[in-house]
């Protein structure tokens, strides 16, 4: 019986069948995982890979200026985006596109491979930038990256009230300086939510999956500022600094019955629409966060206090020697030789001595009282942001015998020239201290208006705060502030000169000063207060004669510039040939 044999060919066929046996046994297995036993698992993931849940960004509100001009502006540009999952090779893709978008290549590496479904590769992208990297992704056939409208914060005035407007962030556009950042709630609205399908190339898959949460878009808001005041403020204090060589200075016009501010300025200033040559020590407002000694513009509340209070009338004299001696300190007139001066002579010759006296028949409760009143020691306004307190010990406080005589004059005291606005604004109101606000109303998106109630109180009568005007118009008629004098309108105000306190030092410096002019205009129907401080000036005017270093020489005339033009602005009629 003949036997059956194998041959190497049968062999090899068995094992040819049996790889296709096991192949197809395991693409069975495949396909029932798949279509089986992980069909849920693997749905869910798919799901999430096309699925993504993105933030619509509410539109910020604009911020615009009394007459209705744009201060800043929200517009929309593109930023490139990734999914970094999706990106299969990071380091060819930031090759090909840092170039295009102005980026850096190693962190633009970094984001395409991060763990997250969502990173910005660029912001802030014009057109043409836009189109180059379209065309180089479609070229490349980059998959994961898609481009989205960005809202992006403009300031069409530049760096015209920049301190007082602030910035925003980058990243998320939240306001981080001035108004933008007290505003921020009203103005930044409430983000939306979106749920949406994409492909690989980031583009919505037509009847796919679409969840929308609107977002709410933020509150206008409308400023007190005029843009043609505030602009000759600006340019006038500029000329001014220049002039005096300051090494910075600040300047508030304020509307004396409404308590609006039309200008404030601090210099140097910045543009918040170059971030390139933004300097973080020009970021602060003077006008509000730093302190000073308020020096002779401070003595208007003593005498405020002491006839109110019946102490003194505008003809009581005084004997004024050349220094009066009170406690450790010695006080000097410099320049004033009458033996006797009234109230009014006092004022208008700014004489410390005379001051002194008044403030010790006048007692420091009632000194102390009146300062208090007056709004000293707390913010003024509830409108900016890092407002300073300034500083007035309490009463308690003044355990030596120099400390009231030295708050007389205006020294031991501090206050931002805020402050002293809203000092000097009370007076011009006959007597009622009013809020300086710089926001006038908010727009809600659904059109609902909220305008600004300032707080108000009396602090002096109407007859006190008149007497006191007339003081003030001696000083400028023929006293310490004749540089302030202007043809059309009778102003009057108040010269300051302290010396500057050296924080790292503990020290009063020898050499420089903070120079004040705070001026009414016009005097006999007062319209606006300008408050000018200019800070450390140096030099000297009309061949040597007369010290920038005073208030008189160096910020009176920018008082005069900007009070004539801005009585103009307003349309105030004139009061005052200017012949007598």
């Amino acid at each position: 019986m003949a036997r059956t044999t194998f041959r190497f060919v049968d062999l090899r066929l068995i094992a040819i069948g049996l790889v296709f046996v096991l192949a197809w046994a395991g693409i069975g297995y495949r396909l029932f995982q798949v279509q089986g036993a992980d069909a849920a698992k693997l749905e869910q993931l798919g799901f999430d890979q096309r699925v993504r849940h993105e933030t619509i960004e509410a539109k910020r509100g604009t911020i615009y200026d009394r007459d209705g001009l744009e201060l800043a502006v929200t517009v929309y540009g593109k930023a490139l985006i990734a999914d970094p999952s999706l990106v299969e090779a990071p380091e060819e893709a930031a090759a090909l596109l840092a170039p295009i978008v102005d980026a850096d290549y190693v962190e633009m590496i970094q984001r395409l491979e991060g763990d997250g479904r969502f990173t910005y590769v660029a912001r802030r992208l014009e057109s043409d930038t836009v189109e180059q990297a379209t065309a180089a992704i479609e070229s490349a056939e980059l998959v994961g990256f898609s481009f989205i409208d960005e809202p992006l914060r403009i300031y069409p005035a530049g760096s015209l009230a920049a301190p007082v407007i602030g910035l925003t962030r980058l990243d998320d556009g939240s306001g981080i300086e001035g108004i933008e950042a007290v505003m921020e709630t009203e103005l930044g609205g409430r983000p939306g939510k979106r749920v949406v399908e994409r492909d690989q190339a980031g583009r919505a898959i037509p009847q796919a999956e679409f969840l929308l949460e609107p977002s709410v878009a933020g509150s206008d808001v409308v400023l007190t500022l005029d843009r043609e005041i505030q602009y000759t403020a600006e340019t006038s204090l500029q000329r001014g600094i220049e002039r005096s060589n300051a090494t910075g200075g600040s300047v508030i016009v304020m509307d004396v019955a409404s308590g609006e501010i039309l200008a404030m300025v601090s210099l140097p200033g910045f543009d918040a629409s170059d971030r390139s040559t933004l300097d973080p020590a020009t970021l602060r407002n003077r006008a509000i966060t730093d302190v000073y000694e308020p020096g002779s513009t401070l003595k208007i509340v003593t005498v405020a206090a002491a006839l109110e209070e019946g102490v003194v009338r505008p003809d009581t004299p005084f004997e004024t020697p050349p220094e009066i001696e009170i406690g450790d300190e010695t006080y000097t007139d410099h320049g004033n030789n009458a033996a006797v001066m009234t109230v009014s002579d006092i004022v208008a010759k700014s004489s410390n001595v005379g001051t002194i006296k008044i403030q010790r028949q006048l007692g420091n409760e009632a000194h102390y009282r009146y300062l208090d009143a007056f709004g000293l020691g707390r913010p003024a306004s509830i409108d900016f942001a890092g407002e300073s307190t300034g500083r007035l010990d309490h009463l308690s406080e003044w355990n030596n015998a120099a400390a009231g005589p030295s708050a007389a004059i205006g020294y031991g005291v501090g206050a931002t020239p805020l402050q002293m606005a809203a000092v000097y604004a009370t007076v011009a109101n006959n007597g009622e201290w009013v809020e300086p606000h710089v926001v006038s109303e908010i727009i809600g998106a659904d059109g609902e208006r909220t305008i600004t109630e300032p707080r108000r109180h009396q602090v002096i009568s109407a007859e006190t705060a008149r007497t006191l005007r007339t003081m003030l118009r001696r000083v400028v008629e023929d006293g310490t502030g004749f540089r302030a004098d202007l043809a059309e309108f009778l102003v009057g105000g108040k010269t300051g000169t302290s010396n500057k306190f050296i924080v790292e030092t503990g020290k009063y410096s020898e050499t420089e000063t903070i120079a004040w002019f705070i001026g009414i205009a016009p005097i006999d129907d007062p319209e606006i207060v300008v408050v000018v401080v200019l800070d450390a000036p140096n030099g000297a005017t009309d061949g040597g004669r007369y010290d920038m270093k005073f208030g008189g020489t160096s910020a009176a005339p920018i008082f005069a510039e900007i009070a004539e033009s801005a009585l103009h602005q307003l349309g105030v009629s004139p009061t005052h040939d200017g012949d007598d």
